[in-house]
């Protein structure tokens, strides 16, 4: 997880290029053990998990935290498993679509409250929710994948991990 900050894609009143904010440091290269270890669970949290919601959950998360590094990366590995943009694109909204099934729906719900903790707790009706579309060890690595990839955000927040230019 490299990044190139020279530009953020954007333009400025005189339409040149906006620069992206200067990464802050590079956790691989300052902390490896601890990244390694990141890239592990990440890997783990992947197990046995359709790789399309697996996908769905990290947009979701990385948009809710705003982490355009994440957005862009797991955005691009979507694609690579057959995702559409339009639904990329409606999920700050997917209640309001038609688009995502019964276990999308399931598991984007519990991405949001796991990723916001609204009012300190997941609510029981949406863990419900997600306990009757997965099952138990579905719902588990579903957990550690929701639980990874806030860490991800976290970690590409407060480093100002920036997408490549395009």
């Amino acid at each position: 997880m490299t990044t190139n900050a020279t530009t953020a894609g954007t333009t400025g009143t005189n339409g040149a290029p906006v620069p992206a904010p200067e990464q802050r440091l590079q956790m691989n290269k300052l902390a490896p053990a601890f990244y390694q270890a990141m890239i592990a669970l990440d890997r783990a949290s992947r197990e046995g998990l359709d790789p399309v919601i697996a996908e769905l959950v990290k947009v979701h998360a990385s948009m809710i935290n705003g982490c355009a590094f994440c957005i862009d990366m797991h955005a691009t590995d979507a694609r690579k498993h057959g995702e559409q943009d339009h639904r990329m694109l409606s999920l700050p909204a997917w209640r309001e679509t038609p688009w995502f099934t019964a276990r999308e729906r399931a598991a984007l719900a519990l991405t949001e409250s796991v990723t916001l903790l609204t009012e300190g707790h997941v609510p029981d009706d949406v863990y419900a929710e997600a306990a009757a579309r997965f099952d138990e060890t579905e719902l588990a690595q579903l957990l550690a994948l929701i639980v990874t990839i806030n860490a991800w955000n976290r970690i590409g927040v407060s480093t100002r991990m920036s997408p490549a230019a395009r």
